[in-house]
């Protein structure tokens, strides 16, 4: 299936790069390129007609220029990672430095969200419409033995019809012993407009597998060997780890549909119907040849471990909207989930201990929806409650932004959720004994209120404080288990993050600096107190304006925090009090280029190992990544 999928892309790659190029394409800040370009205007669309449409409708277009943005976007995940820590292996999981206090959920959400970090969510789906096919291929290379391809394809069909499907791939052996990855991310799309405009249509189907092989991090002699930067262990395949016969793997199943029609449509009011159906499967699975006790404790079984959840989660939201071109549009709706988490068999561990193997229920909830722009100023507050059913809760996002010209802009925004803990909180079920429980949490509430200024000519500034009661977490009991528990008091959180770039010719420094505080509950929720990302560069067209160079360096560092520590069983992240771990730096060498629409980057990454020997760490006794030289492209096609 792989294969045909890549066959299909690379077939409609070849006959779009055959059909010549658009113009208005961009190579830093200069699209002009030589008159050939030129006296193709008025037969090609221009770039901004490549419109692409996000799941709420906010529209941009097509970008191919080069920038240090899009520097920071590439890698595996295609989105800045500055608030991440990638372990050793592409397509593994990654730390977190810090945290965006923010929930629209009112059900709780499927676990092993150490693995949800590729998974591509409704949010993560975009819609496009194009005047002319469109291709765009990622590939980079990946530390041993394998690669990474992101390719695309989109099409109108007419004006009022678009399909779209893409495949993102991944495989890659790793620098250490048993750590493989392989994944695969497809996902078609389908928008449809009527001729009146009336019914407006987006829909999308995604089919994903995220498999990873554990080894648990490196023993303990082996972490001493690695601590002590030992000469013979440089080769990282050598150093021993805790065990090699075990994966997890998650797999998802998504349709969603988004359609809307117009009762009532003229140039001041508007009456619409809304409809979104989610329709979404997902399946957690961990595995094992044998039973690792020593490091998990006992088992129900000695060979052949097996642990697998799934949830099929449904949900449906119908509302009516009212829209004046002076009053703004004000929504109801109503929305109705079902959900079905567990197990396949109930589990006795004794007589007064019995562990259910599902969770079975509909909820049913209204809300309502505000939005309304006027001058400068926007204002939007999106609200909804569950009325019926099992679990309770609510959710209220309310802002208002001020646009003073195009360079300069404020917003803010508070928003409130309260919701049930996710579903391996509740209810989880293993072949290891301390693996199993059935709690009764009860609900957290998350509030914050967020600040941004985004100014041109001073700096980008993002301002959040954030308060968690009844936080759920993960962390190990007296004997030394992953258990789940709940904070009795509340967490304030405050994270403060602001950016610039500072240009003198053809040379550049951009930064970023972030500073967070937990002024409560420090002891279950860790951050660093400083986190910085530093680039100087420089940037110029060469060979008559052919092409477009950027090279630097870009340095990255964290203050040392307690990191928290990786479960390969649950695929979750635990709070630890053990080992304080960062405080290194991590430099890197690039040289980017742009030839037409293409993007080529070229990296030394962590080239400071060269002279210090890597001996750092992404969580407890799992080493950061080694010294790698990695390239790659991103390339669009224009039909």
């Amino acid at each position: 299936m792989r294969k045909l999928i890549l066959i299909f892309f690379l077939f409609f790659s070849i006959c779009s790069f055959g059909q010549g190029r658009p113009v208005g394409l961009t190579g830093g800040t200069d699209d002009r390129r030589g008159a050939d370009v030129q006296q193709d205007t008025a037969q090609k669309p221009p770039i901004t007609a490549y419109k692409i449409i996000s799941h709420k409708g906010d529209t941009t277009y097509v970008d191919t220029s080069l920038t240090i943005q899009k520097h920071y976007k590439f890698n595996y995940l295609r989105k800045d990672n500055f608030e991440l820590v990638p372990f050793s292996n592409v397509g593994q999981t990654y730390n977190s430095l810090a945290y965006t206090i923010k929930g629209e959920d009112l059900i709780p959400e499927f676990g092993a969200r150490a693995r949800h970090y590729s998974f591509m969510e409704v949010e993560d789906i975009s819609y496009y419409e194009v005047p002319t096919p469109l291709t765009e291929a990622y590939f980079k290379t990946v530390p041993e033995q394998g690669q990474t391809l992101d390719a695309f394809f989109t099409i109108n069909t007419s004006p009022r019809l678009n399909f779209s499907a893409a495949y993102k791939g991944l495989r890659s052996l790793g620098k250490y012993q048993h750590q493989l990855t392989s994944t695969g991310n497809f996902r078609a799309t389908l928008s449809y407009n009527t001729l009146n405009e009336r019914y407006r249509l987006k829909t999308h189907f995604v089919s994903q597998d995220l498999l990873n092989q554990e080894n648990g991090g490196l023993n303990d002699q082996a972490l001493q060997q690695y601590v002590n930067e030992e000469i013979e262990f440089e080769d990282r395949s050598l150093l021993e780890v805790k065990f090699e016969n075990a994966e997890n793997v998650l797999f998802g199943k998504r349709f969603y549909l988004d359609q809307e029609y117009d009762l009532v449509k003229g140039e001041e009011n508007r009456i619409t119907l809304h409809h979104i159906l989610d329709f979404s499967d997902k399946k957690y699975i961990f595995r094992q040849s044998s039973a690792a006790s020593d490091i998990f404790g006992e088992t129900f079984r000695s060979s052949n471990l097996r642990d697998q959840v799934k949830n099929r989660h449904i949900n449906n939201t119908a509302a009516v909207s009212y829209e004046n071109s002076t009053l703004g549009k004000l929504t109801a709706k109503a929305g109705m989930s079902y959900y079905n988490y567990g197990y396949n068999s109930i589990l006795i561990l004794d007589e007064n201990e019995v562990i259910t193997n599902r969770l079975v229920g509909e909820n049913y909830s209204a809300g309502v929806a505000y939005t309304n722009n006027f001058g400068g100023f926007g204002i939007y507050g999106d609200a909804m409650v569950n009325l019926l059913g099992d679990f309770s809760g609510h959710y209220l996002t309310a802002g208002a932004g001020y646009s003073l010209n195009e360079n300069n802009s404020l917003s803010a925004e508070i928003n409130s959720n309260e919701r049930a803990p996710n579903f391996n909180f509740l209810l989880n079920q293993s072949d290891y004994f301390d693996y199993n429980w059935q709690t009764d949490f009860d609900n957290q509430s998350l509030r914050s209120l967020t600040l941004k200024l985004d100014s041109k000519n001073l700096l980008q500034l993002d301002a959040a404080i954030s308060q968690i009661d009844q936080y759920a977490y993960f962390s190990r009991n007296e004997e030394g288990a992953v258990k789940p528990f709940q904070f009795d008091a509340t967490v304030n959180y405050i994270k403060l993050k602001a950016g610039r770039e500072f240009s003198y010719g053809k040379f550049s420094l951009d930064n970023t600096l972030m500073y967070q505080t937990v002024t409560s509950g420090a002891e279950v929720f860790k951050v660093p107190a400083f986190v910085t990302r530093n680039s100087l560069y420089f940037s110029d067209h060469l060979f008559r304006k052919a092409l477009f160079l950027q090279t630097g360096f870009t340095l990255k560092y964290f203050t040392p925090y307690e990191m928290n520590g990786y479960d390969p069983v649950l695929a979750e992240f635990y709070v630890q009090n053990e080992q304080e771990l960062g405080g290194y730096p991590v430099v890197d060498f690039f040289l980017n280029a742009r030839i037409r629409q293409t993007r080529i980057f070229f990296k030394l990454e962590h080239v400071n190992s060269l002279i210090n020997v890597n001996n750092n760490f992404v969580a407890p006794d799992y080493p950061h990544r080694d010294f790698l030289v990695r390239f790659g492209l991103v390339w669009n096609f224009f039909l």
